[in-house]
């Protein structure tokens, strides 16, 4: 509850190494009632799925490497990389649908294929999760042979239910969003 405590210092910093997440510092007790939190708790809130993953700092054993690595964990974006520190969150996420997008980020393509992904994505938020997977990440060649494709059929997308792993790839010579929507709409039927 204390700004200027050592766990607040440490959350400072971790905030300092992930600009691209908001972060915000609250010691007021109508806060922490609001969100059911205790003190020294740090609240991470997902907009993707309105999911909360809580941390208990207030055993002095968290400094700013645990945080961090709590928030790269734990954090879904609306197109979550997937690699082996995402895993653990993209594994626990309540979201029953998986979208991949199966690609080398290295291509030309890539940027204006994430740009049509990321549109989609909108389109689905709170239902189906989306997921980028870079195909030339050694840890993701596992994926890759679940999947049973090789990196010439690459792009795909692959759609995944989590319940009962019925899953289904499509390969596809352009990403666009109608594309993504029917396969979307075609396996939600």
């Amino acid at each position: 509850q204390d700004p200027q405590s050592p766990e607040a210092q440490q959350f400072r910093l971790a905030a300092g190494q992930i600009p691209e997440v908001p972060f915000g510092l609250s010691s007021g007790a109508a806060v922490l009632s609001h969100y059911g939190a205790s003190a020294n708790t740090v609240a991470l809130f997902r907009r993707v799925d309105g999911d909360r993953r809580d941390l208990d700092m207030s055993n002095g054993t968290v400094d700013a490497k645990k945080l961090t690595r709590f928030v790269r964990i734990n954090e879904l974006r609306l197109v979550t990389e997937y690699n082996p520190v995402t895993a653990i969150g993209v594994m626990q996420s309540s979201f029953q649908f998986n979208l991949l997008l199966i690609t080398d980020k290295m291509s030309p393509k890539h940027p204006e294929r994430m740009r049509k992904f990321r549109t989609a994505a909108e389109l689905y938020k709170g239902k189906i999760l989306f997921i980028l997977l870079d195909s030339n990440l050694k840890s993701n060649e596992q994926v890759l042979s679940y999947f049973q494709l090789k990196k010439s059929q690459l792009p795909a997308l692959a759609i995944f239910h989590t319940p009962d792993d019925e899953h289904v790839v499509l390969t596809v010579d352009e990403i666009s969003i109608e594309h993504v929507q029917d396969f979307c709409n075609n396996f939600l039927q």
